[in-house]
């Protein structure tokens, strides 16, 4: 599973806000802060360590689950790299409807001149 796949179900990202706040956990530590069974939170680990955006580590009966800063970067670099590319595109927005603004009030003033014109013709 891709890592946008795996953080789209808020389950796993409840999991990835966890570790990131509270560091390593045991999977028995995560698994008590569901309502859900242990064995559903298993899967959810296992998708994202298939992610590679937690990493295990095995210390006697218990597995350790951490944040991968490295798959959680590239996911932030995504992000800022959408972030700048609909932010350029609402400056150029921005930037289009400045102009017409501006040169909408010449175009209203040449308009109510005409109306009136036509009515005063009209009379």
């Amino acid at each position: 599973m891709d890592v946008f796949s795996a953080i789209a179900q808020p389950t796993r990202r409840s999991i990835l806000e966890m570790l990131a706040t509270r560091g390593q956990l045991s999977a028995t530590d995560i698994s008590d802060r569901f309502r859900v069974s242990p064995p559903a939170i298993s899967q959810h680990l296992k998708i994202l360590r298939d992610a590679r955006l937690v990493r295990m580590q095995k210390r006697a009966q218990k597995r350790m689950y951490e944040i991968n800063p490295q798959a959680v970067g590239e996911v932030e670099d995504w992000a800022r790299k959408m972030t700048a590319l609909w932010n350029d595109r609402f400056d150029r927005l921005e930037s289009l409807l400045r102009q017409q603004e501006q040169e909408a009030p010449a175009s209203k003033t040449k308009g109510r001149k005409d109306r009136q014109h036509g009515r005063r013709k009209g009379r």
